[in-house]
C-alpha cells in the first residue's frame, strides 16, 4: 500500500498528491510515469511524476479529475493508502545542451513539464517556459516553473491573466524574436497538435510527451498505440516521447474518444 502524506487542491479539478513510493523516487527521472490503481478492483491509471523527494522517499502526481477513477483519486486524503503503484515506467526524457529550450504546457501538462524544465535548465540550456490554461485558475505551478525557467510566459484564453491568447501565440513570440533549438509540449492532444503545426512551420525540433489511454502499461496490451512516421508505437514503453512532427495527432484523438460514454455511465452511477 502506499501513503498519501500530502494533499493539495491547485483547483476544483486539479490536485496534486505526495506519495510514499521510496523506491520509484531514487530511480525515477524526467519523463517517467507510473500507472495507480486505487484498489484490487480499480482502473489502472497512468500518471507522469512531477517530481520526488528522495530524503522522504516521496513521489509526486498532480491529477485533473476528468473521469470516475481520476476523481476519486483526487476525492482521497492524506493518510489514505492507495493499492497500487507501479514505476518508473516510459523512456526518460533526452537531456543535454540544446541551447535555447521552449517548454509549452497547457492546463495541468505544466505538472509533467516541470521536472523536464528543471533538468533542461541544469544542463545548462536557457528555458522559455509558456504556460497556457483557459483562465487564470487554471494556471498551476507558476511559481516552480519560474524557480526553473529563464522566463515564463503566461497565456490564458480569456485574458485574465498574462497575455490573451493560446499557448501558440506564446510560443511563435518567441520562436520570432529570437533562434529556438527545441520544442518541448505537454497538455491536451489537441493543443500539442498545433503546437506541433507552429513549430514544424519554422522548423523548430519538437518533443510531445503523449497522454494515450493505457491498460497493462507494458507494452502488451496495445491499448496506447499511435502512429509516429508512419509506423506503429506503443506509447508505454516506446514513449511517451516522441518526435512531435512525426506523430499522427487525428489517429491519437479518435482513440483517445473510444471510451467517453462508458466513463459517462461510469460517473452518473
Amino acid at each position: 500500500m502506499y501513503k498519501i502524506v500530502k494533499k493539495e487542491k491547485f483547483s476544483d479539478l486539479v490536485t496534486r498528491l505526495d506519495i510514499e513510493a521510496p523506491l520509484i523516487a531514487r530511480s525515477r527521472k524526467a519523463g517517467h510515469f507510473v500507472i495507480v490503481k486505487l484498489d484490487e478492483k480499480g482502473e489502472r491509471i497512468p500518471l507522469t511524476i512531477a517530481g520526488s523527494d528522495m530524503e522522504k522517499g516521496t513521489i509526486t502526481l498532480v491529477i485533473q479529475a476528468v473521469g470516475h477513477s481520476s476523481s476519486k483519486l483526487c476525492a482521497m486524503n492524506e493518510g489514505d493508502e492507495i493499492a497500487h503503484v507501479v514505476g518508473p515506467l516510459g523512456k526518460a526524457t533526452h537531456i543535454e545542451k540544446f541551447g535555447t529550450v521552449v517548454c509549452a504546457c497547457g492546463g495541468v501538462g505544466t505538472a509533467p513539464m516541470l521536472p523536464i524544465a528543471e533538468a533542461m535548465k541544469k544542463a545548462g540550456n536557457r528555458v522559455i517556459s509558456v504556460l497556457a490554461a483557459r483562465t487564470k485558475d487554471l494556471i498551476i505551478l507558476e511559481k516552480q516553473m519560474r524557480a526553473v525557467s529563464d522566463e515564463v510566459i503566461i497565456m490564458t484564453d480569456d485574458g485574465s491573466y498574462g497575455e490573451k491568447g493560446l499557448v501558440t501565440n506564446g510560443v511563435e513570440s518567441v520562436i520570432n524574436r529570437e533562434k529556438v533549438d527545441l520544442c518541448v509540449t505537454i497538455g491536451p492532444a489537441i493543443m500539442m497538435k498545433f503546437v506541433s503545426l507552429l513549430t514544424k512551420k519554422y522548423e523548430v525540433p519538437t518533443v510531445a510527451s503523449l497522454n494515450t489511454i493505457m491498460v497493462d502499461g507494458t507494452g502488451m496490451c496495445g491499448a496506447c498505440r499511435v502512429t509516429v512516421g508512419g509506423e506503429t508505437k506503443f506509447v508505454c514503453v516506446d514513449g511517451p516521447e516522441f518526435d512531435a512532427h512525426q506523430v499522427d495527432f487525428d489517429e491519437m484523438m479518435l482513440r483517445l474518444g473510444a471510451y467517453k460514454e462508458i466513463e459517462l455511465q461510469a460517473q452518473n452511477k
